[in-house]
């Protein structure tokens, strides 16, 4: 099922390959971070995808789960990743990739449906997330035959819900995951956890392919790093490119080199252009559909 068809993350698709980055919000302070998520979307993002950090990320590899020590250590929470949101104003969607805990437990108190009497539940965060601007989710612990109530949530206040598909996802399992999806489906290139690649896996176009019946964009993570890698991927098909670590591995290094914002944030600024630049290239590489 297609939901939220005239959603923002919809329409970021609609114009050609979209750049997915993704940072861990409060990474290595709240300011910081805010500067370097602007100028992300300053160096072409269509879509954020923006860490609201969590102590057991499982999907995470060693460059991510760093950014989210970073995050935590600088006091990020669920209500300070609330108020980052709305000071960060984003002309581009912002998607929340979290864990289904901090999710869960994060009620208010109020009485919002199944397993919410006693403040627990996804109703009051998914509620919080659309006041403060969050216009999707990305959970990657969240099993599909427990997502009815997030789902439910997020149709109730018009954001989406990205799935995660893997290269062993098996087809009752995917019909399952396209069925919850909306916004885009989050292709993962390759088995393991999230960091940086020197190539990009040949899985990827095997699970492009698996996915050609879906309306949905596709984007692709997991080892992105380059704008040539980008460029391969989109060539192969997909929509979007998502990447992670690349652009983490540039927060650490300014944090480590006590490096000014500024200089760290035109950093990534480039980044952002040359992986754009590469998924443009991309489409423009496809070879031409064949006429009937």
């Amino acid at each position: 099922m297609t939901r939220s068809p005239d959603s923002r993350i919809a329409a970021a698709f609609a114009e050609g390959p979209a750049f997915v980055p993704y940072l861990a919000a409060g990474d290595p302070s709240y300011e910081a971070s805010l500067a370097y998520v602007r100028a992300l979307i300053e160096g072409g993002a269509d879509v954020v995808e923006l860490g609201l950090p969590f102590s057991e990320p499982i999907a995470e590899g060693s460059t991510i789960q760093s950014a989210i020590v970073r995050s935590l250590e600088g006091g990020m929470t669920p209500g300070r990743y609330f108020e980052f949101v709305e000071e960060l104003d984003s002309p581009v969607p912002v998607v929340c990739m979290t864990y289904y805990n901090l999710i869960y437990q994060y009620g208010d108190g109020e009485t919002r449906g199944p397993d919410t009497a006693s403040g627990k539940g996804p109703a009051p965060f998914v509620r919080r997330a659309a006041e403060a601007g969050v216009d999707g989710f990305v959970v990657p612990d969240l099993p599909a035959e427990e997502a009815g109530p997030l789902r439910t949530a997020c149709d109730e206040h018009g954001l989406d819900l990205i799935s995660i598909v893997a290269p062993t996802t098996t087809d009752a399992r995917l019909e399952r995951l396209l069925d919850l999806a909306s916004g885009y489906v989050y292709v993962q290139a390759r088995l393991g956890v999230t960091g940086a690649r020197a190539d990009v896996s040949e899985q990827t176009a095997e699970s492009l392919a698996r996915l050609s019946d879906s309306p949905l964009p596709k984007a692709v993570g997991f080892g992105i790093s380059t704008g040539e890698q980008a460029a391969s991927v989109v060539e192969a098909g997909a929509d979007g490119v998502i990447v992670g670590s690349a652009l983490v591995d540039i927060v650490a290094e300014g944090e480590e080199n006590d490096d000014p914002v500024e200089e760290t944030a035109a950093r990534l600024r480039e980044r952002a252009r040359e992986l754009k630049e590469g998924a443009v290239a991309g489409a423009q590489r496809r070879p031409e559909p064949e006429r009937k």
